[in-house]
């Protein structure tokens, strides 16, 4: 049976209320792959001096698209949670600028998923963040 993957990881943002909040959306998801985008808003500025998104909205971003990512492996069947995720921060993103988060699950076991990801603005050559992490799987 072939799943609908974009389906199930709208079914799983709608599940979080912060990623409506965030005004997160999807922008690809198959195969252990998943893109997803929030554009920029001033209430979660972080530094008021500057116009700069705080971190934990990049985390949050970084965290929904891993476990995209994960819910949308050809092996993976039910939910998932995060186990762990490490988020280093390369520079602020550019205010005004959407981000844009890209996860890829590379590995599974049976019971663990591991993700890469990556935070970017529109600036492609240098990352606003990078994530790896475990999650929890199924099936």
């Amino acid at each position: 049976m072939t799943k609908d993957n974009r389906a199930i990881a709208q079914s799983f943002i709608d599940a979080i209320p912060h990623s409506h909040a965030l005004g997160m959306q999807i922008d690809f998801v198959g195969d252990g792959e998943a893109r997803m985008s929030m554009e920029y808003d001033e209430r979660f500025i972080g530094d008021p001096a500057t116009g700069v998104i705080h971190g934990g909205a990049v985390f949050a971003l970084l965290d929904t698209c891993g476990g995209a990512a994960v819910i949308s492996h050809p092996d993976h069947a039910g939910a998932t949670a995060t186990i762990d995720l490490r988020v280093d921060y390369m520079r602020p993103a550019a205010p005004g600028q959407r981000i844009r988060a890209i996860a890829t699950c590379y590995n599974r076991t049976r019971s663990v998923a591991f993700v890469r990801a990556v935070a970017l603005d529109d600036r492609e050559d240098k990352p606003v963040a990078t994530a790896a992490g475990a999650f929890v799987t199924g099936g």
